[in-house]
């Protein structure tokens, strides 16, 4: 696939170890770095260093945490490109991921698109060392031919999206709002829905998360326990949803899920979401 094709873009704030290894995963499999954004919200270790000895196609360094749908509009403005990839920085990516994801979404028609996640720790406390407890190069290309034709319209999800250009035209951009601390995606999501523009998520292509990262760090920053919400609670109230509404959607999420689980097991032996759990997978 021509690399003008597409652009990536992440934000971070600390946490530089899991910026290492999902860019280490970049580079092992031959990704242009050239067509990677990276914007560094304020942070205080050593991830501005890191980053400046990177050939990046660019790097923006925030001087305070403008949160990361501020962050993901100014990526995303930076290098503009037909199909924009935002993620997540506490991910491995695998073998042909972009252009599997890519290639799926236009196959279907879709405009926006995820890949299949397996989601876990590492193996160690040490992040520094630490390894999966799995093949996950491997356990991807297994999985990339046994689901390549899998799809879960409805199902993307914010730690890795594909957005094609159109979309920006159609609905604009992410709410740059930083007290919005992760409802970003969600509003985004809401708008995609007025606008009937459906997304999806693949089986043709997977990685591997390590669960919310940055967000774990700030509750702690917060003396916020990991139960507790970091955004501001009455954030969905920004959707202008009644409480029948909101009810009426989360009843329909849920019975969708188990519907795309059941009928995933059934053909596949697995889903496109899992849990990585004592040396076993957990489907979701």
């Amino acid at each position: 696939m021509n690399p003008q094709k597409y652009a990536i873009t992440f934000a971070c704030y600390n946490q530089v170890e899991y910026t290492k290894m999902c860019i280490d995963s970049m580079i092992k499999h031959k990704l242009d770095l050239s067509r990677l954004v990276v914007v560094d919200n304020a942070s205080t270790d050593s991830t501005r260093s890191y980053l400046e000895s990177l050939p990046l196609g660019g790097l923006i360094l925030n001087k305070t945490n403008l949160g990361c749908g501020t962050a993901w509009n100014q990526g995303a403005l930076a290098l503009q490109a037909e199909w924009t990839i935002i993620m997540n920085n506490d991910v491995i990516v695998t073998e042909h991921w972009i252009e599997n994801l890519i290639e799926a979404a236009e196959k279907n028609n879709i405009k926006v698109i995820s890949p299949s996640l397996i989601e876990g720790p590492l193996t160690t406390n040490s992040i520094s060392n630490g390894i999966l407890d799995y093949d996950l190069d491997e356990f991807a290309k297994q999985s990339n031919l046994k689901m390549q034709d899998a799809m879960r319209v409805g199902g993307h999800h914010a730690v890795c999206l594909a957005v094609h250009q159109s979309v920006w035209l159609d609905i604009g951009y992410f709410q740059p709002i930083p007290k919005l601390l992760g409802f970003e995606d969600t509003m985004f999501f809401n708008e995609m829905a007025k606008a009937n523009i459906t997304g999806a998520m693949t089986g043709a292509t997977w990685l591997h998360h390590f669960g919310s990262i940055t967000q774990s760090a700030m509750k702690q920053e917060r003396g916020l326990s990991e139960k507790d919400g970091l955004g501001y609670r009455y954030n969905y109230r920004l959707l202008k949803h009644s409480w029948f509404t909101r009810k009426l959607n989360k009843m329909r999420k849920s019975r969708q899920k188990r519907h795309w689980l059941s009928k995933e097991l059934m053909e596949y032996s697995m889903s496109m979401h899992g849990t990585r759990v004592k040396g076993s997978f957990v489907w979701q």
